[in-house]
């Protein structure tokens, strides 16, 4: 299926989660913020929260510095 994340067109296997996005892009769930079609995913919900075609995501990591 194909999906909007952060802006770019990308190809992922039907069913994937929020969890399996993070993983294929080697983000841990800590530090990051996921938006799916314009509202902000729980944490506790990644694994639950089922992609599908054309859906929108969002994803933010956070860093430290200064």
């Amino acid at each position: 299926m194909q999906l909007q994340i952060n802006g770019e067109t990308r190809e992922l296997p039907d069913g994937a989660s929020v969890t399996h996005v993070l993983s294929t892009f080697g983000l841990g769930d800590d530090r990051v913020a996921v938006e799916h079609n314009g509202r902000i995913v729980e944490r506790a919900q990644y694994d639950v929260t089922v992609l599908r075609e054309a859906d929108a995501l969002e994803i933010v990591r956070f860093v430290g510095g200064g």
